[in-house]
């Protein structure tokens, strides 16, 4: 797909930055140990531990659902249950993954204004039943920025964490956009987890520039106790583990993990700004990171349509638009100037 006809509907569909491209290159010059005992995934690991400042746990794995999924299934028993927004991402994409692989732990959603969980739904789905009948609480997941993209700032963090203290609850961060997320906020990676009492974080690359593979850190290091025997089982341990550990130190020692999300998320900014004030045309979520949800009559979306233009619309019923780290300026003023020109056509009297 050349930039002429680059499209938004999704920040997967872009491809791999130079600075992965060219870790991928240097760890393929020769052989190197298998299954992760390599100075490629060593150093990965390291890289992580810098960004964040503190020891972790770091495991490598292919995808978000099994990040999100087996750090779940690691924080519960079978007879457990997670609270989340209904919007949530394990809640809607993941195919009921985390309910599979902890063989049975319940997801409790609640429903919340444009997808963020606050303390007070948490302590109300945590202490609605204390009897053995009912799946017992043991872990609270925020996607970070939500699923409407929105992002959660270190203080509302903070308040979910003090809270999941109070209860007893571990706290969970889906951060398949982590990175749009301390963009936005211009916040050190760690104000944002573990200094706000995150003690497990999934940290996207996937949506980052990478052409695979996510991270999943465990800051509270005694929750992390045979995970490597957790992502064996489930098929998430690689045999030639350097090609998803060395993307990050292309990612992270250059600075690119963050560069990328800021692009994307100024991307998103551009095609707000240009479209603000057309007739029935409007943001439906506050426009946080690298995500754009527009309503918009029925009419204007086939003209989009019709035009070539490709999105969504199951989450809140308008048009959403993602911005990746090669999003295209110019193809997004052109996007622009089709709503604009679908949204002000005059009627036919």
């Amino acid at each position: 797909m050349t930039a002429r006809d680059q499209q938004f509907a999704s920040d997967n569909y872009a491809g791999v930055c130079p600075e992965v491209w060219d870790a991928m290159a240097r760890a393929n010059a020769g052989s190197a140990t298998a299954y992760g005992d390599d100075d490629w995934t060593e150093r990965a690991a390291d890289a992580f531990r810098t960004l964040f400042a503190t020891k972790c746990d770091v495991f490598f794995v292919f995808n978000g659902t099994a990040a999100n999924s087996l750090a779940l299934a690691q924080l519960c028993q079978s007879f457990h249950s997670v609270i989340c927004a209904a919007s949530a991402h394990v809640e809607t994409d993941e195919c009921g993954a985390p309910e599979f692989f902890s063989n049975g732990s319940k997801l409790l959603v609640a429903p919340t204004a444009g997808g963020k969980l606050t303390p007070d739904a948490v302590r109300s789905l945590a202490t609605s039943r204390s009897d053995i009948h009912f799946p017992k609480p043991r872990v609270v997941t925020i996607t970070q920025p939500t699923e409407t993209g929105q992002v959660y700032t270190i203080d509302e963090v903070r308040a979910l964490s003090e809270t999941c203290r109070a209860l007893g609850l571990k706290l969970h961060m889906d951060g398949a956009r982590f990175a749009h997320a301390c963009a936005a906020l211009g916040c050190e990676p760690a104000d944002v987890t573990w200094r706000a009492g995150v003690d497990v974080l999934c940290f996207g690359g996937t949506k980052n520039g990478m052409a695979a593979g996510e991270a999943v850190i465990f800051f509270d290091r005694s929750l992390a106790d045979d995970f490597d025997y957790r992502c064996k089982q489930a098929g998430q341990l690689a045999s030639k583990m350097r090609f998803l550990s060395a993307p990050w130190i292309g990612l992270l020692e250059s600075g690119a993990w963050l560069r990328n999300a800021a692009h994307g998320n100024a991307c998103a900014r551009r095609l707000a700004a240009a479209v603000e004030g057309l007739p029935d045309v409007a943001p439906i979520f506050p426009v946080e990171a690298n995500a754009v949800f527009l309503a918009a009559p029925e009419d204007v979306l086939e003209t989009l349509r019709a035009k070539g233009w490709r999105f969504y619309t199951f989450i809140g019923g308008g048009a959403r638009f993602m911005f990746a780290w090669d999003a295209d300026p110019a193809r997004i003023d052109q996007l622009a100037a089709d709503i604009r020109a679908a949204a002000l056509v005059p009627e036919i009297a």
